[in-house]
């Protein structure tokens, strides 16, 4: 199984992390560079659609171009802290998409995120619904921007099962 990785905004893949992943297959984790280059998810498209990638994993800037190429890829994606209502703090492409989502995605909101407000994802989120695929929403109370090693193996290992 190919994992493609996409951190956040200057940010990037913990050896941590890699190990939790590891198990469940093959890691990709380029090094985005989000602000350089406003089609980041045109590029990763035309960079892995040919790559047998099997899921997509992203958090925040990198969750928020997971969601959008995992609908172009039609491929299962995990989501944490999505930046996806903030499109206009730093501009990003959306690629016309004329797919839904037909595989997994799995979403994990933390409630005290002081970066990406959960009232905020939430409103985005239910502007899709209802979804036509096995849509997982997990809203952690407890949960900041960072994602703390437990919380990710968790749902890493949620998401696999």
């Amino acid at each position: 199984m190919n994992i493609l990785y996409l951190h956040g905004l200057e940010s990037n893949l913990s050896d941590e992390k890699k190990v939790i992943l590891e198990p469940f297959g093959n890691i990709i984790a380029p090094d985005l560079d989000y602000r350089a280059n406003p089609n980041m998810i045109e590029t990763l498209y035309t960079e892995y659609k040919n790559q047998n990638i099997d899921v997509i994993i992203g958090s925040s800037m990198g969750g928020f171009a997971g969601f959008y190429l995992s609908k172009l890829m039609q491929i299962p994606a995990l989501l944490f802290n999505p930046a996806l209502p903030y499109r206009t703090s730093l501009l990003q492409n959306i690629p016309i998409i004329n797919k839904g989502h037909n595989h997994l995605l799995q979403i994990v909101i933390g409630n005290q995120d002081d970066v990406i407000l959960a009232k905020d994802n939430l409103e985005f989120i239910t502007k899709l619904l209802p979804l036509k695929n096995d849509f997982r929403l997990h809203l952690l109370g407890e949960l900041g921007h960072g994602i703390p090693v437990a919380i990710f193996e968790s749902e890493v290992n949620l998401f696999f099962r």
